[in-house]
């Protein structure tokens, strides 16, 4: 798997700064070495104590003094010539002078010699261990160090995967692919990134795709009223008869009338791909609600029949957008019904449906797979008479989607179409 500059980046710097911090602490360390072992040196005061003891007997009692000094305390002192001591090779050694004492250290080792004064002999203390940080405390940090390297590896790759593959998705998608999507994230941190991200580039594609639909189908269906208006315009132009002209203007009107009526539809639909409205939820009577729907079609001779199976059941909806898309249902049924609309009320576990059944023709199998997308119609040769320019589904289709549900279409028993809207009963806040 190759490995992104973004990762070495993220992991050298950080692996650095730790490098650098061990490095700082160990050169704070040694600038206090002298001083480390200078305090372990108040055996200095000792040494001196013992040297001016030393001088006040005779010089062949001082081996029998060091040697009880050295049992008393339980230290390491000899007394040595000093021209001993001076033989000593301390070349490997750093050494601290300080008048009649030298302070001889190595790794984790000290040895102090301090000369007796006016004398050729000197006391050895050591070697002791010296008080600074052993070896294998440096080896502890070294190991926890390589540790702690291998976590940050591990938590870091993942990051940077992600970063690395959402880079890669945002540079593919501003070169107008827009069908991509950053892959699934492999590290939580970055979960909410990518999320976002794939939300903000559906959106994207889908306001793109409805522009583009928008577009052609807005130039398909102005096409045709404005052909007829034209059409209509220059035989108005030809004729004398008074009833003809009159049945020019009239088909200019209503070729009017459509297309206020297309651009109004329109409008609508595109308000509503733009950005999902506030919603209202709050529990309302889905038996109230057909009845009120239905009770806006009473002046047409359809035949409504309402069947409930929920009795008073109270649902989680925006009363206003449900009802404008039972209402399309509705207004469907009527166009293209033969009279007949049964309107029924159902539960299945959590979820709720309202049918809408008509007995006319049905929806061929084909186009039930595109009749809720914008500007689809089962019917090319639909007229003035049956209206209506496949924006109606479209909303209803939206507004589901808003509520957590779906609308779909089925045969009848009656031999026409059935209609549904399906939400669930309790509403989850999004």
């Amino acid at each position: 798997m190759k490995l992104g500059r973004s990762f070495f980046s993220l992991y050298f710097l950080i692996i650095s700064i730790f490098i650098i911090f061990s490095w700082i602490l160990d050169e704070v360390w040694s600038s206090y070495l002298e001083q480390d072992i200078e305090s372990y040196t108040g055996y200095k005061s000792m040494l001196i104590a013992l040297s001016n003891y030393l001088v006040k007997h005779p010089e062949d009692e001082w081996q029998e003094i060091v040697a009880s000094a050295a049992t008393q305390w339980q230290l390491p002192l000899t007394l040595k010539p000093e021209q001993e001591t001076k033989a000593i090779s301390h070349s490997k050694h750093d050494v601290i002078k300080e008048n009649d004492t030298h302070i001889f250290y190595d790794n984790d080792a000290v040895e102090i010699h301090h000369r007796v004064h006016d004398s050729a002999s000197a006391i050895v203390l050591g070697p002791a261990k010296m008080p600074t940080r052993p070896r294998m405390e440096a080896m502890i940090r070294v190991i926890l160090l390589a540790c702690l390297a291998c976590i940050l590896f591990f938590w870091l790759r993942p990051l940077s995967r992600d970063l690395d593959r959402l880079r890669t998705t945002a540079i593919n998608f501003g070169q107008e692919s827009f069908d991509m999507l950053a892959p699934e994230a492999s590290s939580t941190m970055t979960e909410p990134m990518v999320n976002a991200f794939n939300t903000m580039a559906s959106r994207i594609k889908r306001l793109i795709d409805a522009h583009k639909e928008l577009s052609t189908a807005v130039a398909h269906e102005l096409r045709t009223p404005l052909a007829r208006s034209k059409f209509a315009l220059q035989m108005l132009a030809c004729t004398e008869d008074k009833a003809k002209q009159e049945k020019y203007r009239n088909a200019i009107s209503q070729d009017i009338c459509e297309l206020e009526q297309l651009i109004s539809e329109m409008l609508i639909y595109a308000s509503f791909d733009s950005d999902k409205p506030k919603l209202n939820f709050n529990e309302e009577s889905l038996l109230d609600i057909v009845e009120k729907q239905v009770g806006n079609y009473q002046q047409f001779e359809q035949k409504f029949t309402i069947t409930n199976h929920v009795g008073d059941l109270l649902v989680d909806t925006d009363r206003h957008f449900i009802s404008r898309a039972l209402n399309n249902y509705i207004s469907n049924a009527i166009k293209y019904g033969n009279g007949e609309i049964e309107i029924s009320i159902h539960q299945d576990g959590e979820q709720v449906e309202i049918r809408v059944t008509d007995n006319g023709g049905g929806v061929k199998d084909d186009f039930k797979r595109t009749i809720f997308d914008a500007f689809s119609r089962g019917d090319v040769s639909r007229n003035r008479a049956t209206g209506g320019f496949g924006l109606g589904l479209a909303i209803v289709c939206r507004i589901m989607e808003w509520h957590g549900g779906s609308a779909s279409v089925v045969d009848s028993e009656h031999g026409g179409a059935t209609f549904i809207l399906r939400w669930p009963i309790k509403h989850q806040a999004t």
